[in-house]
């Protein structure tokens, strides 16, 4: 079966397992990370496993939920069946299913699936990138006319204040969406210019950062060296156009 195939049918059926619980009076508990979990990323969790261990039994899986389930293979999965889940839970439509296969560490193929719209983000490593079907690229814009995003862990607000301050000397807007594997599917689709990672983990963008490579775009950690998948969870990643600029900004905290 193909790779791709079986994690576009898997994010699209959490995705519709994710809407049956959206803007109802669903139950939340708070992690010990202090991060939202609902019976909707469970359910959409439990849908998506089944599907891939029903096609690749032999596969490797870390989703955030239930964690590491490790084979003797060189594919691995990675699965975010509900990012966003601070927006979901509020009623925001900014959430997504999140889905990569790594080959010996490296991500080659990977969905993002934003259920609300039904907008469906695909890539595979030499393939391009797809959005709804529709082979897209990275935006051509620079800094005067660069929108950028943030996403960062939970220790990081004083990073992020710091940027989101500064940020508007390098770029023409900012925004925090509140959903990582969007972050980077906007940028992928030209949708914005950039995005800041500060301490995720990799099922927050695993999937993404696939799609914006894929999509012509450039990830550096913050000094502009090559990012190696795994080697760090601080990372810009560009339409490549503004990304001096971005380390620009970046320099302004180190």
């Amino acid at each position: 079966m193909d790779l791709l195939d079986v994690a576009i049918t898997a994010a699209k059926k959490g995705g519709e397992a994710v809407l049956r619980h959206f803007e109802t009076s669903v139950e939340r508990r708070v992690k010990t990370d202090k991060s939202f979990v609902t019976a909707a990323d469970t359910e959409a969790e439990s849908v998506i496993l089944k599907e891939i261990k029903n096609a690749f039994p032999n596969h490797s899986i870390l989703s955030e939920e239930s964690g590491a389930e490790k084979q003797h293979s060189p594919y691995e999965w990675i699965i975010d069946p509900l990012d966003g889940t601070a927006n979901f839970v509020n009623g925001i439509p900014l959430f997504a299913v999140s889905i990569a296969i790594l080959k010996n560490g490296a991500p080659v193929a990977g969905v993002v699936y934003q259920p609300v719209g039904h907008s469906l983000y695909t890539a595979e490593k030499g393939k391009g990138t797809c959005w709804n079907g529709k082979q897209v690229k990275v935006s051509d814009g620079d800094k005067e006319h660069a929108m950028i995003t943030f996403a960062p862990g939970k220790r990081e607000k004083k990073r992020l204040n710091a940027l989101f301050g500064a940020a508007e000397q390098f770029v023409k807007s900012k925004r925090y969406l509140g959903c990582a594997a969007l972050d980077l599917a906007y940028v992928a689709r030209g949708g914005t210019e950039g995005v800041f990672f500060l301490g995720l983990n990799k099922w927050d963008y695993a999937a993404g950062v696939l799609l914006v490579q894929e999509a012509g775009g450039k990830i550096t950690d913050f000094s502009g060296a090559p990012w190696v998948f795994g080697s760090s969870d601080f990372f810009v990643a560009s339409n490549e156009e503004a990304h001096n600029d971005l380390l620009k900004l970046a320099a302004t905290i180190s």
